[in-house]
């Protein structure tokens, strides 16, 4: 269940909401051995919706080798993520079937966690295609 979660979380983070398959899995790689926080995190989350089902659900799809989050995919991890009111902590949120259309005003962020780890990943990706570069003209 919190595989699914994941999966949701790290498509968010892409602008466009797509990510190859490569992609995909370095940053759940980079999530998984981010030690208990982030498996605590995504048991919570997984907890709010009981029948998640990302596939069957169509909150996720699959195109040119990668996969892409919808906005009802996007509209379920909003109402995952929200922090229900005290009156509400005791109420369960709704199911994953009720979630129909995305709030079309609000853009969601990237995910902060995994921001660093592209920017770093980008610098030294850079660094090491200058020194390539630097090597190539020398010879």
């Amino acid at each position: 269940m919190n595989f699914q979660v994941t999966i949701l979380k790290v498509l968010v983070s892409y602008p466009d909401g797509f990510a190859f398959m490569a992609d995909l899995k370095r940053d759940m790689a980079i999530l998984a051995t981010s030690g208990r926080d982030w498996t605590e995190r995504t048991k919570r989350l997984a907890a709010r919706v009981p029948n998640l089902d990302i596939f069957s659900q169509g909150l996720i799809e699959r195109l040119n080798g990668g996969w892409r989050i919808t906005d009802k995919g996007r509209a379920v991890l909003e109402t995952m993520e929200a922090r229900p009111a005290r009156a509400q902590q005791a109420t369960e949120l709704p199911d994953v079937r009720a979630v129909e259309e995305p709030t079309p005003t609000r853009t969601l962020s990237p995910m902060s966690s995994i921001a660093p780890v592209r920017r770093r990943r980008k610098r030294s990706r850079r660094q090491r295609d200058a020194i390539r570069g630097r090597q190539a003209t020398a010879s």
